[in-house]
């Protein structure tokens, strides 16, 4: 007899809100995907049109096959909050950017991989998608302010670019960096923020199998709100390590200070898991409010993912693992 153990972050599927409007969307676009209507129907849709999605050429990719081990989660986010409740500090310290992050260009979009790694390149996105295995994942998504949404991305894992990338043994660290272009986001003519917007992972972290590099959401291309045309999810760590918009890959054996560090390093370090029983230095990190029911639920250890990365800290008693 086949027994099911269930992963730690998984619900009952009796008490997992119905995703039939969502799935039967998912039918629509998979069949309209091969006559190349997808780009033209977004309005049409039952969540609403994901904006600057209809220019997208990689529009024609989506919807993807859903990968099954990361499903069951919380009800989904709706897509209309989900894609106009954004953190995206170049384009403004409010969560209203939605608008204002239009004025991104995504193509010609080149991603320059460099550092320690055996030939150093530049790969339009369109030719690095062509080159990974897409597919899509259900994952929650939590705010370090407090505030969760669960997402249905489209992407790869990041242990495929790493692949392509082929880094030397000596490399530690994986770095990562958004655009900058003042002239399209307002936000970095603020000369006090440490731009471009910097983070990184350990090379453990970024080739876990968690680890992901999205492409798309909702089955469409990612908005430009959301991080289009590339984007990082690690769904364990809080949203301010999950860089949005990322035009460079850059291996090192140097921890790299990275963005929120460089601003206030004592609220916002490096390894930035999330735990409930450690408080920001502002507010408790208890629990959760869901952006797409309103309601406060009970924060978990890792975001619910512990075990698929709980032992990569095993080690580290004196690191500061969670802020």
């Amino acid at each position: 007899m086949l027994i099911k153990v269930k992963k730690g972050w998984e619900i009952p599927e009796s008490k997992v809100t119905s995703e039939d409007t969502y799935l039967n969307r998912r039918s629509i676009l998979k069949g309209m995907a091969g006559a190349g209507m997808i780009a033209s129907i977004g309005s049409a849709l039952p969540f609403g049109k994901a904006i600057g999605a209809e220019t997208d050429p990689s529009a024609s990719l989506y919807p993807v096959p859903r990968n099954d081990l990361y499903t069951h989660q919380r009800a989904l986010t709706p897509e209309k909050i989900a894609t106009t409740y954004n953190n995206f500090y170049e384009f403004g310290s409010h969560k209203t950017i939605s608008e204002a992050a239009q004025a991104l260009k995504i193509r010609p979009w080149t991603v320059k991989i460099d550092g320690m790694v055996e030939k150093e390149m530049e790969i339009g996105i369109d030719e690095l998608l062509a080159k990974m295995p897409l597919e899509e994942r259900i994952y929650r998504h939590r705010c370090v302010e407090a505030w969760s949404m669960v997402v249905p991305w489209s992407g790869f894992p990041l242990k495929d670019l790493v692949k392509l990338a082929a880094p030397t043994s000596g490399a530690k660290y994986v770095v990562m960096q958004t655009f900058e272009d003042k002239a399209v986001a307002p936000g970095q003519r603020q000369f006090w923020y440490p731009w471009p917007y910097t983070d990184g992972l350990t090379m453990a972290e970024a080739t876990n199998d968690l680890t992901f590099m999205v492409t798309g959401m909702y089955g469409k291309p990612v908005p430009k709100q959301n991080g289009a045309p590339l984007r990082l999810a690690v769904p364990w760590k809080y949203g301010f390590k999950q860089v949005k918009s990322i035009v460079r890959f850059h291996f090192t054996d140097t921890r790299p200070e990275t963005f929120w560090e460089k601003l206030l390093p004592e609220e916002y370090g490096f390894w930035a898991n999330v735990n409930p029983e450690v408080p920001h230095r502002r507010w408790s990190q208890a629990t959760e409010r869901d952006i797409g029911t309103g309601e406060r639920v009970p924060t978990l250890i890792y975001n619910g993912y512990g075990e698929f990365v709980q032992d990569l800290y095993k080690d580290m008693k004196d690191e500061r693992l969670f802020m």
